[in-house]
């Protein structure tokens, strides 16, 4: 009944279809969220438990988060609620505080290259790259390697190896090739790889070593200059927290992107050692 979407039970909450575009939707949307009331106001089926599965819970647009936010302070009877987040730093922190965190394990650099074989997709970059910066995600991977992921990322980390002095002229390249017209989904991309390199620079000074695996030319050298005590680590991922907070509230208000983008590596500037 699942897999034929005929369960009365379950109910998934994805992108939906833009009714006046017919195409969907990059963002879940409050209408999405709000179609769950009449879900709750059923009765399930032989007095069992709902189950609802918001996926992904990245991508809820702040009035789509806010609304599921409401339910959550108030949940319903017999009810499960599981948001697949492949970003938890990216939610609302008031979300996470209501949820249980389940960590799923991920793929191995050689489990990815074998699931990359299967996908029948050209792909683009070293599979063991797209492990480490997918997590893990089959699927991650893929659009990292179709979007060019790799050069981007490894463009960030080339620009971070300028820091405390930011390369502003790289910086600007890199900021008008992100607002450039019908690149929305590459300045998406963009913040999530940011957030990304800032984790794993909030990893090296917390664990004092960078990641096993890099995932571009010179970045355990720029992770371990720049990242090198515990203190730093801290001072990456508060960096983190608010230029996450930031780039989404930007975005939500349609500022300009470039200037979006500048502002985030300024941002990052400062936050690097001197």
């Amino acid at each position: 009944r699942i897999a034929a979407g005929g369960e009365g039970a379950l109910k998934a909450i994805t992108r939906s279809v833009d009714e006046k575009t017919k195409r969907l939707r990059k963002q879940i949307v409050v209408d999405d969220i709000r179609k769950l009331n009449g879900f709750f106001q059923m009765s399930a089926a032989d007095g069992g438990r709902r189950v609802v599965i918001v996926d992904d819970a990245d991508l809820m647009n702040p009035n789509a988060a806010n609304a599921l936010l409401k339910m959550l302070e108030e949940p319903p009877a017999r009810a499960i609620m599981l948001l697949i987040s492949h970003r938890p730093s990216g939610l609302l922190p008031t979300i996470r505080s209501r949820c249980r965190t389940l960590r799923l394990g991920t793929l191995t650099p050689d489990d990815m290259a074998q699931a990359l074989g299967q996908s029948e997709v050209d792909i683009q970059g070293d599979p063991a790259a797209l492990a480490a910066l997918s997590g893990g995600s089959v699927g991650g991977a893929l659009s990292l390697s179709l979007m060019g992921g790799l050069a981007m990322y490894g463009e960030l980390v080339a620009l971070l190896d300028t820091m405390p002095r930011l390369d502003r002229a790289r910086a600007l390249k890199l900021a008008e090739a992100a607002a450039a017209r019908g690149a929305e989904e590459k300045l998406s991309l963009l913040f999530t790889l940011v957030d990304l390199l800032m984790l794993r620079l909030a990893r090296t000074g917390a664990l004092g070593r960078p990641p096993e695996t890099a995932a571009a030319q010179n970045e355990a050298a720029v992770l371990t200059r720049l990242s090198p005590t515990p203190a730093q680590g801290r001072v990456w991922a508060e960096t983190a927290q608010d230029i996450g907070t930031r780039a989404r509230h930007g975005m939500a208000v349609n500022l300009d992107p470039a200037a979006l983008v500048l502002d985030t590596l300024f941002k990052m500037g400062d936050a690097a050692p001197r």
